[in-house]
């Protein structure tokens, strides 16, 4: 390897690091959470407000506490959904997909000056 081809790759990287930076630090916190199985909304959950949720008809517990949601269990047999860990950022998700369900923050997401 040369010395363009370290340069061009350390480049690359930086950049990726920047990008990584930007797209966390934009997200603001969101207000509640979407709970979709099949892509149909079968509830909204406000993250200001404590709870647990049974969802999909008890195959998932979502709890809310201290504005953020998690997965508290679930009987997929991987637990990926379980795994993600807490979410409280707008465009944050928890995928189940063996129970087809999604739950995700809802929010302002602004990048740079763009809302969306």
């Amino acid at each position: 390897m040369k010395r363009r081809d370290f340069l061009v790759i350390g480049s690359l990287l930086l950049l990726s690091l920047v990008l990584l930076f930007v797209l966390r630090v934009g997200k603001k916190a969101g207000n509640e959470v979407i709970v979709r199985v099949d892509g149909q909304e079968q509830g909204r959950y406000s993250l200001s407000t404590s709870g647990q949720y049974e969802l999909n008809g008890g195959t998932n517990i979502l709890c809310i506490e201290d504005g953020k949601a998690y997965m508290e269990s679930a009987d997929c047999p991987d637990k990926v959904c379980i795994h993600r860990g807490k979410i409280s950022k707008a465009g944050e998700t928890i995928i189940c997909l063996p129970n087809r369900l999604t739950v995700t923050v809802s929010g302002e997401v602004e990048i740079e000056g763009f809302t969306g």
